[in-house]
């Protein structure tokens, strides 16, 4: 299955990002909503990079749909902060039984969707079952192990055949959110949710506008409307800041900070975030089947001039970025060492190797002219296929005819694509799936955890790709916002507490 977390970032290296500690990176403090008056009128401008294909959170990929809608527009029984705990939304409360088999959730009541009527236990169950059925759903396969949902009264409970320890998570995601039972509203363009926004209006290829739900059943909106503006080219949307046509600038670029704070107006903000630059390696091609070749490329790669040449950020070594369950520092398993790289090609009898990078030509050419450096350095030519979208999806992702292959994948918990011997990276090892699968089983956080460490190492020491970095969100904030997150904010960008101050 395709996953969001895939593909999602096309276009995202324009960040320029690499994780961080959540802080302001500019030399003055990021406003509080205490040091604003609010303009409860005020149109919030945001800038985007991605635009969706369409609406449908139901069956469309690309992670550009989960950033705008889940939170503003569309909710699920639970929700994620953007340190990622699991916190109740529209359920009140929710318990897990010991043996991790039976959910239960106990509806808010009062909740209406965006059309006026109001949400009923029948909508939650009706939802959950209908992306459990739907293969063709988004994270449908995320709700396998649920083996009953039904309601009494306000109490809705989900039964499961096993237990599953990722079932929370997966609901505060695509596969939990609730719909209206039998609405005939055409998700593509539309939305009808129960979140603090409402879709107003989209402009295809330009922007797409909210506006305050007065009739939510929380806290209201602080902005009257948000437009989020899809401009994918750095400069214009530094441009549009300067003008004072954006408030917020997401997907920034870290080395244009002195640019963005020139005349004050603007702070940027770093935090940290799931987004993973991966290098993916077709394990299945001569000479990348030999692990001695894997290991070379990844010695060979200098992680810190990438740091540094994206303006922020910190290193990765294995698939688990710090902010998921299971992370651990692998930087032991393959340091820079170029010389090390010589001597497990010659070993190899690899020597003078040409490979082919292909990545998607809305990535820049920052990390791959830094990779084609490297590599030549310790014997490889690399050559770099820069191609539209279709045609990566097509040779890479299905057909994996590839050597070399570059993405950002943007989505948290991910692990499972590493156990999966079908997934475009080509890994197969039954250690790790056994081990993922016993983390998922597991009843307590704490086993599930260690499980997916002892998984994730096998993979680094497997040599099974590189991880270049771990993508930090960059966002330049106005000095008149407040509210605004800063972490994750490529995956799920919630604008519930953004505020803007009266002119």
């Amino acid at each position: 299955m395709l996953r969001r977390t895939a593909l999602a970032a096309a276009a995202l290296l324009a960040s320029g990002a690499l994780l961080l500690s959540a802080c302001s990176g500019g030399g003055q403090p990021a406003p509080t909503s205490t040091d604003l008056t609010p303009d409860p009128d005020a149109t919030l401008n945001v800038r985007l990079v991605l635009e969706p294909s369409n609406l449908d959170i139901r069956e469309t990929s690309g992670a550009a749909l989960d950033q705008i809608l889940i939170d503003n527009v569309y909710q699920g029984l639970v929700s994620r902060t953007p340190e990622q705990e699991i916190v109740p939304a529209l359920a009140s409360e929710y318990d897990v039984s010991d043996d991790g088999l039976t959910y239960t959730f106990t509806l808010r009541e009062g909740v209406l969707f965006h059309d006026g009527s109001e949400l009923k236990p029948e909508d939650v169950v009706w939802s959950i079952e209908q992306v459990k059925d739907n293969e063709s759903y988004r994270d449908s396969a995320r709700l396998a192990k649920v083996s009953d949902i039904s309601a009494d009264g306000q109490v809705i409970t989900l039964t499961l055949s096993e237990p599953d320890s990722t079932l929370l998570w997966n609901l505060t995601g695509r596969a939990g959110l609730i719909l209206k039972k039998g609405d005939k509203t055409d998700r593509k363009v539309d939305a009808n949710g129960t979140g603090p926004f409402m879709l107003e209006n989209w402009k295809q290829g330009d922007s797409i506008t909210f506006v305050r739900n007065e009739d939510y059943w929380g806290d209201k909106a602080q902005v009257a409307e948000i437009v989020f503006s899809y401009i994918p080219d750095t400069q214009a949307a530094l441009n549009a800041a300067l003008a004072g046509d954006l408030d917020v600038v997401t997907g920034f670029d870290a080395t244009l900070k002195e640019q963005i704070e020139a005349n004050g107006d603007f702070v940027l903000s770093l935090g940290a975030s799931t987004d993973k630059g991966t290098l993916a390696f077709n394990s299945k091609k001569t000479p990348l089947d030999d692990v001695r070749v894997r290991q070379a490329i990844r010695q060979a790669i200098d992680k810190e001039s990438i740091v540094q040449a994206l303006g922020a950020g910190q290193t990765m070594y294995g698939p688990i970025p710090e902010l998921d369950p299971g992370y651990e520092d692998l930087s032991d398993v393959a340091p820079f060492d170029p010389e090390a790289a010589k001597a497990l090609l010659q070993e190899a009898g690899a020597e003078d190797l040409t490979l082919t990078l292909t990545l998607y030509n809305g990535y820049g050419t920052t990390v791959s002219q830094i990779l084609v450096s490297n590599l030549n350095d310790v014997g490889i030519t690399l050559k770099v296929e820069a191609v539209e979208f279709p045609t990566w999806l097509n040779d890479v992702y299905i057909n994996q005819d590839y050597d070399l292959s570059f993405v950002l994948h943007t989505e948290a918990r991910d692990f499972e694509n590493w156990a999966n011997p079908a997934y475009y990276f080509t890994y197969d090892n039954p250690e790790v799936q056994r081990l993922f699968t016993e983390s998922i089983a597991a009843t307590d956080e704490e086993t599930a955890a260690d499980l997916l460490a002892q998984a994730a190492r096998i993979v680094s020491e497997d040599h099974a790709a590189d991880w270049l970095y771990n993508g930090a969100s960059v966002v330049a904030v106005g000095t008149n916002v407040a509210g605004i997150p800063s972490i994750n904010v490529n995956e799920r960008f919630n604008l519930a507490e953004a505020v803007k101050s009266a002119e």
